[in-house]
């Protein structure tokens, strides 16, 4: 992995100040966009995972989250790892990235530990095989109904992926927000990408889609100010009415082989993409 070029924008990569709610704008000087672009287009990253960009838009997304490469950054439940592949090498030599997993071990389920123990230990053997992009990422296990991602207010960035809906559905979303206000320092942020319903949704729905005035009323219950909205991962042409919910949809495609075209046609989900800041005072 080339280093060079990421540790040379790092003294320049100032971010621009914070845009009002529905700007979507990238939030990115060009010194940071270099270093994000080297991170996106780095080698290691499978082409599995290349090959959804075009939905997840690492560069948009990322640069709306004022993410900087000296910060502190925690995601939530990496899974297999996609957005590690450009978080880790990004901060790599002067922020710091942490990957938060669910803790097997506060589970009474026992499949559901079985499945968090093996997560873990594939997240875990995906870091050890790439030292050179790893070796300073931190895993955290956390116990979802108490979760505790680190010291209070030492995160300057938490990120979450496509996860309220499976918190709304265990009860622990209001556990998880209030988790991340307190890791957060004033001012830090907090960004959220999430299945989008049509409107809101009731806590047994299993769909995958989530409300988005729900999302944002329970980052604010737990002190967060909203600061912005983006329509980078937008995707108007998701009805949002599968039977089987989001997972009918790439990349899970839990569909019958006959409707293969008609979901490959409509591509990913719509997503909200939300930008909350925790208050200064």
């Amino acid at each position: 992995m080339r280093r060079s070029l990421i540790a040379l924008m790092l003294p320049f990569a100032l971010v621009a100040c914070a845009s009002t709610a529905d700007s979507g704008a990238p939030m990115v000087t060009n010194a940071m966009g270099a270093a994000l672009d080297e991170a996106i287009a780095g080698s290691w990253r499978s082409p599995e995972n290349r090959a959804r960009d075009v939905w997840r838009h690492p560069k948009e997304t990322l640069s709306f989250f004022m993410v900087r490469p000296d910060q502190t950054v925690i995601e939530i439940t990496p899974g297999g790892g996609w957005y590690s592949e450009i978080l880790a090498p990004y901060l790599r030599a002067n922020g710091r990235y942490v990957a938060a997993v669910i803790d097997p071990a506060g589970e009474t389920n026992e499949r559901a530990r079985d499945y968090y123990t093996k997560g873990l230990a594939d997240l875990r053997a995906k870091y050890a095989a790439n030292p050179a992009l790893y070796d300073r990422a931190q895993i955290v296990p956390f116990n979802q109904k108490a979760p505790v991602f680190g010291a209070p207010g030492s995160a300057d960035v938490v990120l979450t992926f496509r996860n309220v809906h499976n918190w709304r559905m265990s009860g622990n979303a209001e556990a998880m927000f209030k988790g991340f206000f307190d890791v957060l320092k004033p001012g830090g942020v907090l960004g959220v990408v999430e299945h989008r319903a049509k409107a809101d949704v009731p806590a047994t729905d299993r769909s995958g889609y989530v409300g988005q005035a729900q999302v944002i009323a329970m980052a604010r219950a737990a002190g967060f100010v909203l600061d912005g909205q983006s329509e980078v991962n937008a995707n108007p042409k998701d009805t949002k009415d599968h039977p089987n919910g989001v997972w009918m949809l790439p990349p899970s495609n839990r569909h019958d082989a006959k409707d293969a075209a008609k979901y490959k046609a409509i591509g990913e989900s719509d997503r909200m993409t939300l930008r909350f800041v925790k208050p200064r005072a």
